[in-house]
């Protein structure tokens, strides 16, 4: 079955609460309650979205995000009511997208979930669109020591796959589309997630990410700089 939403919480109320209210403006939603039933949830069904708790009384959101991970490229978005920036940077650098604090807003909630979607719907592999990704997938490119296979959307370091995920491919090919020019945040967030509602963080790890596997030295990158107070540019020679 298909489903827009999926909640993974074991605070069954606020889950309940959270699946009416979506399901009210026109979302379909349903939750389960633990690592095992989210398993094999997902083994059964194709959602759009993932709305996961860290606590799962005995299990762990961050073990169910790594598990699912596996197999799919969903978006999946962090809701706990732990507060510190180890967590949140934890949830992101495992395979999250973004982190919402409990207690959050149903409203605003609501319309961070319906742009994901409406993003999901319109660029599940779109190609020949507009879309950074799908106009410009045809080909490879040489970058220095990296190649750039757009149409497997991967890329090579020395002829060695670098192993980027969708997102980090999606994000590396528009800062490499726009060598050489600074790029807002904003935009990013714009092109590649859809909206502006997610959080410098996720684009920071993601960026991290992205140097860690195509850098000489990501502690001091030579291709993806940060343009401080603004956002980034992929810079590159005249010869490269």
């Amino acid at each position: 079955m298909n489903w827009d939403c999926l909640i993974v919480d074991d605070e069954v109320e606020l889950a309940k609460t959270t699946c009416e209210y979506f399901e009210m403006f026109g979302l379909t939603c349903t939750f389960v309650t633990n690592y095992n039933d989210g398993v094999l949830f997902m083994e059964n069904n194709q959602v759009k979205l993932i709305l996961l708790d860290i606590n799962l009384g005995n299990d762990s959101g961050f073990e169910l995000c790594k598990a699912l991970r596996k197999d799919t490229d969903v978006p999946i978005l962090f809701i706990s009511a732990r507060q510190s920036d180890d967590d949140v940077l934890i949830a992101l650098n495992i395979g999250g997208d973004d982190y919402i604090k409990k207690p959050y807003s149903l409203s605003v909630l609501l319309a961070k979930v319906k742009v994901i979607i409406k993003r999901y719907d319109g660029a599940a592999l779109k190609t020949g669109s507009s879309d950074v990704v799908g106009e410009k997938l045809a080909g490879q490119d040489r970058c220095g020591n990296l190649r750039i296979d757009k149409a497997a959307m991967k890329v090579y370091r020395n002829e060695v796959d670098v192993g980027f995920k969708t997102k980090e491919f999606k994000l590396f090919l528009y800062l490499y589309e726009n060598k050489n020019r600074v790029i807002a945040k904003d935009e990013l967030f714009a092109k590649i997630w859809g909206d502006a509602f997610f959080s410098d963080g996720t684009l920071n790890v993601h960026i991290r990410k992205i140097r860690e596997k195509i850098e000489e030295n990501p502690n001091q990158p030579r291709l993806i700089k940060t343009i401080w107070g603004t956002g980034y540019m992929f810079e590159t020679r005249e010869n490269e």
